[in-house]
């Protein structure tokens, strides 16, 4: 019987330490995947700075650099990758508000417009009035409740109550906190959507946005122009790219639509890096601030996009 229980304690220490050399293991693995990822960043970072000086007065997508994969080799048969996309061209959630000092504030015309977003790509017209009141009531300072909004009491009641954040966003994720969104308006709205570290709208780069993010165009035309005509505006893109962003609105009849919210450079890059070596795999996602040089990452994410 003593022999019999000291093969079973001998047993679980041997188990215990074959974990713990396992969590080790993994964890050291982690590390080097994070090494590698920190080094992709310095490369990206390099490339995109590289891009903005070349093109100083525009940045177009000519040279296919957009989502286009590069890396390198790591020891063991791993794989660093790395893929740079235009960071601004979205709804910056933050823009709902407008900063004075340390006070934010509600900003009518970027509700309007954030709700003239989700009805164009098919969110009901009273839901997206509701989400965007609700996500700027959730930003900004004070505690009065804007109308169809949603302050502290409408979530401070429920069964595991929570109070709204008072500051700017830190994820595009933290609109599921608010009173109205599903996860399925949360899947709807996400592509089009993005947290800047900064309470303005997103100034996107006439250059760089796809036909298939005409929505975004469409927004700032005040239903003056619709989906589809916004489409086959960036359908007739110059390859050189437009020179001014008003030339965008050529034949519309409303050449100055969203003028302070068009440039034609980016000033905001999204990098997504996947590392994979032995033992671990890496998914991160970083926000990279290119308003001057040299550019600088502001926001890193480690696993997958939420």
């Amino acid at each position: 019987m003593l022999v019999a229980v000291i093969a079973v304690m001998a047993g679980a220490a041997l188990e215990k330490l074959r974990l713990s050399t396992r969590l080790a293991g993994n964890a050291a693995n982690t590390e080097q995947a994070r090494a590698y990822a920190v080094a992709a960043e310095a490369m990206a970072a390099v490339r995109i700075g590289g891009l903005l000086n070349a093109n100083r007065q525009r940045v177009t997508l000519a040279g296919g650099w957009s989502g286009r994969p590069f890396g390198f080799p790591l020891p063991g048969g791993g794989m660093a990758t790395a893929r740079v996309t235009d960071g601004a061209n979205c709804f910056n959630l933050n823009g709902l508000v407008l900063r004075t000092g340390s006070v934010y504030s509600s900003n009518p015309a970027q509700r309007a417009q954030f709700t003239r977003l989700m009805r164009l790509i098919g969110v009901p017209t009273q839901v997206a009035d509701q989400i965007a009141a609700g996500a700027s009531d959730w930003i900004d300072t004070d505690a009065d409740q804007q109308a169809n909004g949603a302050e502290d009491a409408r979530y401070t009641g429920q069964q595991v109550g929570y109070r709204t954040a008072g500051t700017l966003m830190g994820d595009p994720s933290e609109l599921r906190a608010i009173a109205g969104v599903t996860p399925d308006i949360y899947a709807q709205v996400r592509p089009w959507i993005c947290t800047l570290p900064q309470a303005l709208p997103a100034r996107m780069n006439v250059n760089t946005l796809l036909p298939e993010q005409a929505p975004l165009l469409a927004m700032l035309a005040q239903d003056t122009v619709s989906v589809d005509a916004a489409r086959q505006m960036l359908l007739r893109r110059p390859l050189q790219g437009w020179g001014n962003p008003a030339q965008v609105w050529e034949g519309t009849g409303s050449p100055t639509v969203g003028a302070n919210q068009l440039g034609t450079r980016s000033e905001w890059f999204n990098l997504a890096i996947d590392v994979a070596i032995p033992g671990a795999q890496l998914e991160e996602r970083a926000l990279v601030d290119a308003t001057r040089l040299p550019v600088r990452l502001v926001a890193r994410q480690w696993g997958e996009d939420t």
